[in-house]
């Protein structure tokens, strides 16, 4: 052979059992693809980490500006859900990692999956609510509440379209290969 690694049909087949293949091209074990799986969510709460990281600690300064003594009982309601919604969104966002650390070479990789991605759903959705706070709080100071409050309502609906409703939708006609950690 040229180095390359029979699979599916060209496969032994003690292995052609044990190698999966996802859309009938790539060839790999159970525990291959829970890695992949797991590699995979890590980069995407790379992304949200920095996004949730950097709003935080824009949040952390505002308190300390010279027109924050004159907001509004609502302006600081909004403005504490907001840093505590972030706060939240940083700890989930980040749990996976601890967690992977904790549980590192005992063999628990699918429940380490399946798991991780339900503290990154919980996550994006606190960094919903922090997102709103921010654009809430920001309208409001420049605009008044007149305007604040339904462009607001109108950026919730784009983040739930985008996040929750476009991937149903685009991939609601999509064969799908029917294991869990895809």
């Amino acid at each position: 052979m040229d180095g390359a690694r029979p699979f599916g049909e060209e496969a032994p087949p003690e292995q052609q059992a044990s190698c999966a293949l996802r859309y009938g091209k790539r060839p790999e074990t159970e525990l291959q693809r829970w890695d992949r799986n797991f590699t995979e969510l890590l980069q995407e709460l790379r992304v949200a980490q920095t996004g949730v990281q950097i709003l935080f600690g824009f949040l952390l300064t505002v308190p300390f500006s010279n027109r924050f003594s004159h907001a509004t009982t609502l302006q600081v309601a909004v403005y504490t859900i907001t840093v505590l919604a972030a706060a939240v969104a940083a700890a989930l966002l980040i749990a996976p990692v601890s967690h992977h650390r904790r549980v590192f070479r005992q063999g628990r990789k699918p429940e380490l999956v399946v798991w991780a991605d339900r503290v990154a759903q919980a996550g994006l959705l606190a960094l919903l609510v922090a997102m709103s706070g921010v654009v809430f709080l920001v309208l409001d100071v420049l605009k008044g509440i007149a305007l604040a409050l339904p462009l607001t309502i109108a950026m919730v609906i784009v983040y739930c379209l985008l996040w929750y409703l476009m991937p149903n939708l685009v991939y609601s006609d999509t064969p799908r290969s029917g294991r869990r950690g895809d």
